[in-house]
C-alpha cells in the first residue's frame, strides 16, 4: 500500500500545466472500438483507470504502445465482444464499451462495472437506453448478455442526463441507418470531446452540448490523430488548494469556461481568478469565507467531483456552510475522515451542514475513494502538523503522480510505500 506523507502549512506558487482528461479519454478509448483504422492519442495521460482501459481493449484483441506522451492504438485486430468480472471490476468506464461493441459485432457480454464505492450508480438507464434501440438483454451471472441484431435508429429519452447512458447510446448509434435522437442526455464537456472524436472521423453527430444530441448513421471510421481536453476536476482540484494554502498559481492548457460553476464560487470570496487564453491564475491570500450553499448538480451545474475538495476548504472557511449531494448517496465517506482532522461538520442525509474551524491538524486518515482521497490531501496542505493519506491507488485512479505536481508548486508532500 501507497500512501501520502504531508507537512502541511506552505502556500502554493509557481505554474502547472493541467493533464488531459481521464473523464474524456475513457470513452474515447471505448469508441476506439468502431475504427479498425490506426488512432493516435495525443498527450495521453497514465492514470490507471486509463491503464485499466487500454488493458481491456488489448483484451479484445486491439494492440497498442506508447510513444513519448501519445499511445497509438490499432484495433482493427478486435476478434472478441466479451469483457470479463476481472477486467470490469477495476473500471466503470468499462460499461462504456458496451455500446461501441454492440455497434461493431452487433452482440456483447460485459461484466457488471467496478470504480468507487460512492453509491448505487445503476446501469439501467443505460440498459433502457439500448433497448430503445433494438437490443436484446439477458441479465444473469453477473454478465449482461446483448444481443444487438436487430438494432436500429429511433428516440432515446432519459429520465435523468447520465453521462455514460449518454456515451454509451452515442457510440451505440454510429453505425445505425437513419436518425438516432438522445433526447434529455447528458451536458458535460467530455461528451463535446467524444462527439468531436467521433465527428473528425466521418461520423455526423449533432448537438453534443445541448439536451438532445442527434446521430445519422454512417458506414464507417476513418483513423485519426487526436487531442483530448484537459481535465477540469484536476484543475478545479489545484484551483480550490490554492484557495486554501494562499499563494499565486498559475494553471495552463484549461477551458476556463469548464470551470466556471467553480469559478462563480470563488471569485470575490477570498482569492483573485484571471482568465486569459488557456491559462487561469489563482491568487489567495486571506482565510476563506463561507459559501452559503452548493448544490451538486449535472453539468453545467456544480460538479460532484468537485464536493469532497470544497467540503476540504469549506471546513476551514469562515462561518457556516451547506452542501448539498445530489447524485451520489455515499459521497460523504471524506466527512468522517476530516473530523479527524478537527473539522466541524454534520451530514443530515443528502446535506453537509460545515462551521469552518480555524485550523486542521495533521492525522492519519483513510483514501476512500478518487475525489474524496483528493480532498483528504488538500486538508493535510493545510493542517498543523504531519498528515498520512493511506492507500492512494483510489486517487492514481484520476492523478498522475499528484504528488509531483503539488510538490512542483511547493508543498511539502511525499509518496511512501508501506512495508
Amino acid at each position: 500500500m501507497e500512501n501520502f506523507f504531508i507537512c502541511g502549512g506552505n502556500k502554493l506558487n509557481g505554474t502547472l500545466n493541467i493533464s488531459t482528461s481521464k473523464n474524456a479519454v475513457l470513452p474515447i478509448l471505448a469508441g476506439c472500438i468502431l475504427c479498425d483504422k490506426q488512432i493516435i492519442l495525443h498527450k495521453f495521460p497514465k492514470y490507471d483507470d486509463t491503464k485499466n482501459m487500454l488493458n481491456i481493449l488489448q483484451n479484445l484483441g486491439a494492440k497498442y504502445f506508447y510513444q513519448d506522451d501519445s499511445v497509438i492504438i490499432d484495433c482493427s485486430s478486435i476478434d472478441k465482444c466479451e469483457i470479463s468480472i476481472e477486467l470490469a471490476s477495476k473500471i466503470r468506464s468499462s460499461f462504456f464499451s458496451l455500446g461501441a461493441i454492440l455497434s461493431r459485432f452487433k452482440k456483447a457480454k460485459v461484466a457488471y462495472p467496478g470504480g468507487c464505492a460512492i453509491g448505487a450508480r445503476p446501469i439501467d438507464i443505460h440498459l433502457k437506453g439500448l433497448q430503445s434501440l433494438g437490443v436484446k438483454i439477458i441479465d444473469k451471472h453477473g454478465y449482461i448478455y446483448c444481443d444487438g441484431t436487430g438494432m436500429k435508429s429511433g428516440d432515446v429519452t432519459f429520465d435523468f442526463p447520465s453521462v455514460g447512458a449518454t456515451e454509451n447510446i452515442m457510440l451505440a448509434s454510429v453505425f445505425l441507418k437513419g436518425k438516432t435522437k438522445i433526447i434529455n442526455c447528458a451536458r458535460e464537456p467530455e461528451i463535446v470531446d467524444l462527439a468531436n472524436f467521433l465527428n473528425a472521423q466521418g461520423a455526423k453527430i449533432y448537438g453534443a452540448g445541448s439536451s438532445v444530441i442527434e446521430i445519422e448513421g454512417v458506414k464507417s471510421l476513418s483513423g485519426i490523430e487526436y487531442t483530448p481536453i484537459s481535465d477540469r476536476i484536476i484543475a478545479g482540484t489545484y484551483m480550490i488548494a490554492t484557495c486554501m494554502c494562499g499563494g499565486k498559481v498559475e494553471l495552463t492548457n484549461i477551458n476556463y469556461e469548464n470551470v466556471f460553476s467553480l469559478i462563480s464560487k470563488l471569485k470575490n470570496n477570498c482569492c483573485k481568478i484571471v482568465c486569459k487564453s488557456d491559462k487561469l491564475t489563482v491568487v489567495a491570500d486571506k482565510r476563506p469565507k463561507c459559501i452559503s450553499k452548493i448544490d451538486t448538480r449535472p453539468y453545467p451545474g456544480f460538479p460532484t467531483d468537485l464536493q469532497p475538495q470544497i467540503i476540504a476548504m469549506l471546513s476551514i472557511s469562515k462561518g457556516t456552510s451547506v452542501v448539498v449531494e445530489n447524485l451520489f448517496e455515499s459521497r460523504f465517506k471524506h466527512i468522517t475522515e476530516l473530523k479527524k482532522m478537527g473539522a466541524d461538520i454534520i451530514v443530515n442525509d443528502k446535506a453537509a451542514i460545515i462551521k469552518g474551524v480555524n485550523q486542521l491538524y495533521g492525522a492519519n486518515v483513510m483514501c476512500c475513494d478518487l475525489r474524496g482521497g483528493a480532498g483528504m490531501v488538500l486538508a493535510g496542505l493545510v493542517a498543523k502538523g504531519y498528515t498520512t493519506v493511506c492507500d492512494v491507488h483510489h486517487i492514481d485512479r484520476g492523478y498522475f503522480e499528484m504528488e509531483k505536481d503539488l510538490q512542483l508548486l511547493g508543498a511539502n508532500i511525499e509518496r511512501i510505500k508501506e512495508i
